[in-house]
């Protein structure tokens, strides 16, 4: 039976059953009346039962018109969704969910973000910010399709996908910068270590290197929500911070913050990271691939 049915056939039979009547589903179809007729033939043939009983003003589906239907129904929605699917290759539209870390997105995604979506209009995001153990978290709980964190999770569940090394620099205003490099870390009181709050990965490092640094231990840190915060508060001098470089070139190449001599290097490699069974609609696939080729041909900043 299976290779006798075709889809027009289907619609032509879903149609009698709304309408009632061949002579209605054939206006309604822009067929003549023997076509429609003919159709059903087919169907009653291809299945070996009658469908509908003929009555002097219209039809009524049979038991088996009945169950014909359901499968009919379910038949020609698959169609649809198959049509939908191969059209969206071309013309991919939806909504997508991206996690990252706010500072990520100000510094490295703008260019990508306004391209891409002047490119896919109908490609809808939700975008949620926050620190690394917030993405990932949603990641595995399957709220998000994918997140941009900077380091490796490590989790057996999840794929981490590099993007982009970023380097590290502790950035300090030029007076300020002036009193260390004068007075040194020990003499130097009121310091306080700027940054995005004890819940951020670069939180830790940075404390960690200014120790090392001759920073004394306990110091007060301050958290900001916004990368222009970090950047205002560090400029006026009330504090040093760990921060991507990219995040403070133009105050770098103003004068008006420092680069402090760092012990060591410090680098974050941050990276796309998804679920291992979680499975990406078009929109999502499409963002993703663009997202990848985008950082893999960029010859401004150091490759992984």
């Amino acid at each position: 039976m299976l290779e006798t049915l075709e889809g027009r056939s289907l619609l032509t039979f879903l149609t009698v059953l709304e309408e009632g009547s061949f002579s209605r589903a054939a206006e309604k179809l822009g067929y003549v009346q023997s076509t429609v007729t003919s159709q059903i033939q087919l169907l009653e043939q291809s299945c070996n039962k009658k469908l509908f009983h003929r009555l002097p003003r219209g039809v009524k589906p049979t038991e088996a018109g009945e169950q014909f239907a359901l499968y009919a129904r379910k038949f020609v929605q698959l169609g649809y969704s198959l049509e939908e699917a191969l059209e969206n290759l071309d013309h991919p539209r939806g909504t997508m969910r991206l996690g990252s870390l706010e500072s990520f997105l100000v510094t490295r995604m703008s260019d990508f973000m306004h391209s891409f979506f002047t490119k896919y209009t109908e490609i809808h995001l939700l975008l949620e910010t926050g620190f690394q153990a917030d993405i990932v978290e949603q990641i595995q709980s399957h709220v998000l399709d994918f997140g941009i964190v900077p380091v490796d999770p490590k989790k057996e569940d999840l794929i981490f996908e590099p993007l982009i090394e970023e380097e590290m620099i502790v950035v300090a205003s030029k007076n300020l910068a002036r009193l260390i490099e004068n007075e040194g870390w020990e003499n130097t009181s009121g310091i306080q270590m700027i940054g995005f709050g004890s819940r951020c990965v670069y939180h830790t490092e940075g404390l960690k290197l200014l120790n090392e640094m001759g920073l004394p231990s306990g110091i007060r840190s301050t958290g900001f929500a916004s990368t222009e915060l970090v950047r205002q508060v560090v400029t006026c001098g009330l504090g040093v911070a760990l921060v991507p470089k990219i995040t403070m070139a133009q105050e770098l190449a103003e004068g008006s913050v420092i680069s402090l001599p760092m012990p060591r290097k410090v680098t974050f490699v941050h990276g796309i990271v998804r679920h291992k069974k979680h499975v990406l609609n078009t929109p999502s696939k499409v963002f993703y691939r663009a997202l990848i080729e985008y950082f893999s041909n960029r010859t401004s900043i150091e490759p992984i």
